[in-house]
């Protein structure tokens, strides 16, 4: 973990999307005078922490980049914010949220009981399949193949409790991404979960390194019962995390996260970044279920492509 923040400052709108062709939205948000009505750090400004996880966010030219971070831009851009990002690694985000020295964080971020206790999660701005990074000469279809093998993933990601609960599997954590690459393509690690867009932009950096993407079947409802944590083997909503002390700011995020769907922004973006649509921006029905009740209401529904 770094023992500090390398800090960078960036005031951006929609160049993204205009670089897209896509027509800026016409209205603000409706339940706030202005930015300063929000619970922010400074007034009029949005501090993001992210990790360098291309290409969901990183640090390039003093500006953020990535499919997370074009989405953030545009919400801050409707939300009348300029956004200031620190770097950290992945705890170090969760972390500086829950401690309210950032006001938000992105990057892939899978939504869970346990953190939402802590925290607060925007309405997903997209849905992400359990996506492993395996030789491309390897194939694990299903959670039995997984059995005996030596399986990875980042500290602090979901699939950490999953892979714990593998019989006879050899689980290992990681400081970051690039750590478990390289011990797949060494041959010490069998199988690495970890974000599908990150191993597609891997493929296409490294070709070298003969790693390839492999969806896995997800489990059954008995498997699940078997292994609970089994559950993050499953397709899961990733969400933008805050503070719990900014509630008008999570609501007005989700509520521009909701009218991307409904414009076609967003689907334009993760076509941007490489991804399917209609894989990225369905949520399961499964999916819905895990909030309700928790910090949603009984008939909440997450929002879709299909809407």
């Amino acid at each position: 973990m770094k023992t500090g923040f390398l800090k960078k400052s960036v005031a951006y709108g929609l160049s993204t999307l205009t670089a897209l062709g896509l027509t800026a939205l016409t209205w603000a948000y409706p339940g706030a005078a202005s930015a300063n009505d929000f619970e922010v750090i400074k007034p009029g400004t949005l501090t993001v922490t992210i990790e360098p996880y291309m290409p969901y966010t990183a640090a390039k030219d003093g500006k953020l980049v990535g499919l997370d971070s074009d989405i953030l831009a545009a919400v801050a851009d409707k939300l009348g914010l300029k956004v200031e990002f620190n770097v950290t690694d992945f705890a170090g985000m969760l972390a500086s949220v829950q401690s309210q020295r950032a006001d938000i964080t992105i990057g892939g971020i899978a939504w869970s009981d346990a953190r939402q206790k802590v925290g607060l999660f925007t309405d997903p701005p997209y849905y992400s399949p359990p996506a492993m990074a395996v030789l491309e000469t390897a194939s694990f279809p299903d959670v039995s193949s997984l059995e005996g093998k030596s399986l990875g993933t980042v500290t602090g990601y979901v699939w950490a409790k999953s892979i714990a609960q593998v019989p006879n599997a050899a689980p290992h954590t990681f400081p970051s991404a690039d750590s478990v690459f390289s011990d797949i393509a060494s041959g010490r690690l069998d199988v690495g979960f970890l974000d599908p867009l990150l191993i597609t932009y891997q493929q296409q950096q490294r070709p070298d390194m003969k790693i390839k993407i492999e969806y896995l079947k997800p489990p059954t409802a008995d498997e699940v019962a078997a292994h609970p944590d089994y559950q993050y083997f499953q397709p899961y909503m990733t969400g933008f995390y805050l503070p719990k002390q900014a509630p008008k700011l999570a609501r007005a995020v989700s509520d521009q996260i909701d009218l991307m769907y409904k414009d076609g922004s967003l689907a334009a973006l993760v076509t941007k970044w490489g991804g399917d649509p209609k894989q990225f921006l369905t949520p399961s029905a499964e999916m819905a279920a895990q909030r309700r009740g928790i910090d949603r209401p009984a008939d909440w529904s997450p929002p879709s492509i299909g809407n």
